[in-house]
């Protein structure tokens, strides 16, 4: 890889990816609203930096990690849909366009499940305002016919890494002995490493094939109960008081977000990167959390 282009990527995933990428001598283009970054409404400046780019990966999207509001909706759907539409136009009006496109998407369109995974093709859609942003965000991407750029859709769980992300809050909860199950435990956690992730990410570029959507979870998800008893463990923490559904619903108004971050059963399965050879480095969630927490 040469050149990079990375949408969206002042976030942690983003930054991480950055990170990686200029270690390993690949030079990176930024789109964000950050200054001296290339800008949303610059629409050449973003087809200059697409011209001969190996890659284009958008990550752009307010955060979910707050009350859904109608301002919040309308910002969650619009800052997703809308910068895709954008680099999508940017890409028609490329003379040498990247050979890949990578949009972000989310395990989350996928139903409420306890009863089974969920799979690229066997997966059920849910419903609901979450579902139907990331509805809208698929068919925005998919909307665009490039016929020299392959285009995949990134099905990502809960991403888990050192230095932020959700990691902080879990842990802050369990620092101060409120690692027990939220609602009933029973829920299921997919996530993913976010090395793992990158992985992804160098394997789908290698893997010309492959188009489409792709789940980026680990193949080894748990339950909400087991989550956070592994976490108590990994932090040396032997109590971990629960929080039962009312009082997760009296803290998210509290703190300014929403139950389903963690009540959503979130049972998703990649199979198709199993399929295609993938092997993951942080397969078990007690190694990421030995990784994650090492520092």
């Amino acid at each position: 890889m040469r050149k990079i282009v990375l949408a969206g990527g002042t976030g942690f995933i983003g930054t991480y990816f950055k990170g990686k990428f200029t270690s390993e001598q690949t030079e990176v283009y930024m789109i964000s609203r950050r200054p001296g970054h290339i800008a949303w409404n610059d629409h050449e400046a973003i087809v200059a930096a697409l011209e001969g780019a190996d890659m284009l990966i958008n990550l752009a999207g307010k955060s979910v990690n707050c009350r859904y509001n109608a301002r919040n909706q309308e910002l969650i759907l619009k800052t997703r849909v809308e910068t895709t539409e954008i680099l999508g136009r940017a890409m028609e009006d490329c003379q040498q366009p990247p050979q890949l496109w990578l949009n972000s998407s989310t395990a989350t369109i996928y139903r409420h499940a306890e009863d089974h995974p969920m799979t690229e093709e066997t997966g059920e859609i849910g419903s609901g305002f979450s579902v139907n942003v990331a509805k809208e965000w698929e068919r925005a991407f998919f909307s665009f016919s490039l016929p020299h750029t392959r285009q995949i859709a990134l099905r990502i769980a809960i991403v888990l890494g050192p230095g932020g992300g959700v990691m902080t809050p879990y842990m802050n909860l369990v620092k101060y002995g409120l690692g027990g199950t939220q609602g009933t435990g029973k829920q299921m956690f997919s996530w993913i490493h976010v090395e793992d992730l990158y992985r992804i990410i160098l394997f789908l570029n290698e893997n010309t094939d492959l188009t489409g959507v792709i789940n980026c979870a680990s193949p080894c998800p748990v339950t909400n109960k087991e989550l956070m008893e592994q976490l108590r463990h990994a932090m040396n923490r032997n109590i971990g008081l629960p929080s039962p559904k009312w009082l997760l619903e009296m803290g998210a108004r509290i703190i300014q977000t929403e139950t389903e971050l963690v009540l959503k059963s979130r049972w998703v399965i990649p199979d198709r990167l199993l399929k295609a050879g993938f092997q993951f480095e942080f397969e078990r969630l007690d190694i990421a959390l030995k990784d994650i927490l090492k520092g």
